[in-house]
């Protein structure tokens, strides 16, 4: 039988609590795990009572985390003209129209975000076959096709998270590093689970957030009390 667990790892789900904690608690318990060489990334599971075959179910957002996410991220901009110049001016990494739009759907996908303008649709509509899987599709409905380019851009550039629900009804997004102060981490987790919480589909019956659990890039998870 092969071994499910390194030593490290193994140790560390010895520790790792059975019960559910308040979110404070399973921070502290969390940081407790920070026994790696690199700074350790922060996620959030949250498991959802949502029929995903339905389209009115489907849970997409994306919000500003008051403490950021510990890194920069990598912002391409699909846009012409004006909004090409203000997306530049505001720090984005890519900036274009065809040749951006031919490389991404040759496979390229080295970038954390993906930013359009309203008029690019036609170019950026064939790249749902690269982007979509990948979670990097712009969407109105995400925030990242609008007019609203460069301050957009900054946005992300500071640490903006986009969240979807899978196939399986569950969202994971980072909400910081292991190295973030403890609050930090606290109110950060604690903002996207509000966020998801206001996206409750109208039409949804029964439980909603039937889960939470917590945990860094190389440790187990901890279930939150919620």
């Amino acid at each position: 039988m092969p071994k499910i667990y390194s030593k490290r790892m193994r140790a560390l789900n010895e520790k790792r609590p059975e019960a559910s904690l308040p979110l404070p608690e399973a921070v502290a318990k969390l940081k407790r795990f920070a026994n790696t060489k690199f700074d350790q990334s922060v996620e959030l599971a949250i498991r959802l009572g949502i029929d995903f075959s339905q389209t009115d179910q489907s849970i997409r957002g994306s919000l500003v985390l008051p403490h950021g996410i510990g890194k920069s991220q990598r912002v391409v901009v699909i846009a012409k003209g004006a909004l090409a110049e203000e997306a530049k001016e505001a720090g984005a990494d890519y900036v274009g129209e065809d040749e951006l739009t031919n490389k991404i759907k040759e496979g390229w996908t080295d970038f954390d975000a993906c930013i359009a303008a309203p008029d690019m649709m036609k170019l950026v509509g064939p790249l749902g076959k690269v982007l979509g899987p990948r979670g990097l599709m712009p969407s109105p409905r995400a925030g990242t096709v609008t007019p609203e380019i460069g301050k957009t851009v900054r946005e992300y550039k500071a640490g903006k998270v986009e969240f979807r629900n899978d196939k399986g009804g569950n969202i994971h997004a980072i909400v910081g590093k292991l190295s973030f102060d403890q609050n930090k981490l606290v109110e950060n987790a604690q903002t996207l689970i509000d966020k998801v919480v206001a996206l409750k589909p109208a039409a949804l019956k029964g439980n909603y957030l039937r889960g939470v659990h917590i945990s860094a890039t190389m440790s187990p998870s901890i279930k939150l009390a919620i």
